[in-house]
C-alpha cells in the first residue's frame, strides 16, 4: 500500500526536524520536502505534488491561511493540516473557511498530529480535542436531537469525554481502548452528527453562530 505522501511547513527547523522524526517512525507516512515560508510552500507544493501539507499558520513572508488559499488553488488535491500554536476558535474556523483539513495545536499530545493526518488520509476532518467541545456540547445536551439518538452507548460515552476536551489518548485510558479504537470512533460519531467534512463543519458553525457567515 503506498504512503501517504507529507510536505512539513514551519519556519524553525528544530520543529520540523521533530515532526519529521515522528511521521517517519509510522508505516503509513512519508515526509517528500520541506519548506520554511510560504512561498517555498507553495513552490514545493506544485513540484512535489504531496497528499498532504501540515502547515504552521506563523510564517515569514505571508500567512499560512494566505499560503493555503493558494496551494489549494494550484494543487486542489492537495489537503493541508494546520499545526500552530494557536488554540483559538477564531483561527480554526479561518482556517477551515481556508479550506484545512484539520487543526492541530503544537505543544499538545503528539498523538494529535497522528490522529489529524490519519483522519484526512482517510478524506475525514480533525478536530482538535479543546476545540471540538465547543462544536459537540449542544448535541450532548440535546438528548432529543436525532443525531444523538442514533448514537451506540458506546459512542455517546467517547462523544461526552470529547465535548470534555479529552484527547484520543485520554479517552483510550478511562475506557480502557486502543487509540485506534477510539479514532474509529471518533471519525463514525463525526459522520452521525454530519459534522465528517469541511462544509458541513463550517455551515453548523455558522448555524450556531460561533463564526459569522
Amino acid at each position: 500500500m503506498p504512503k501517504t505522501r507529507v510536505l512539513l511547513v514551519d519556519d524553525h527547523a528544530v520543529f520540523r526536524m521533530g515532526v519529521r522524526a515522528l511521521l517517519q517512525g509510522q508505516e503509513s507516512f512519508d515526509v517528500v520536502g520541506e519548506a520554511a515560508s510560504g512561498h517555498e510552500a507553495l513552490a514545493e507544493a506544485k513540484r512535489l505534488q504531496p497528499d498532504i501539507v501540515l502547515m504552521d499558520i506563523t510564517l515569514p513572508d505571508m500567512n499560512g491561511l494566505e499560503a493555503m488559499v493558494q496551494i489549494k488553488a494550484g494543487v486542489p488535491a492537495t489537503r493541508v493540516v494546520i499545526l500552530t500554536m494557536h488554540e483559538d476558535k477564531d483561527y480554526f474556523f479561518r482556517a477551515l473557511q481556508a479550506g484545512a483539513s484539520g487543526y492541530v495545536v503544537k505543544g499538545g499530545d503528539s498523538e494529535n498530529v497522528l490522529a489529524a493526518l490519519r483522519a484526512v488520509e482517510g478524506g475525514g476532518v480533525y478536530l482538535y480535542p479543546s476545540l471540538a467541545k465547543s462544536l459537540v456540547t449542544e448535541y450532548v445536551g440535546d438528548t432529543e436531537s436525532p443525531q444523538v439518538r442514533g448514537l451506540s452507548a458506546r459512542e455517546l460515552e467517547v462523544l461526552r469525554f470529547i465535548a470534555e476536551g479529552l484527547t484520543n489518548k485520554e479517552i483510550a485510558s478511562r475506557l480502557v481502548l486502543s487509540i485506534t479504537t477510539v479514532e474509529t470512533y471518533r471519525t463514525r460519531i463525526m459522520e452521525k452528527l454530519g459534522l465528517h467534512t469541511v462544509a458541513e463543519l463550517v455551515r453548523y458553525a455558522v448555524r450556531k453562530g460561533i463564526i459569522r457567515p
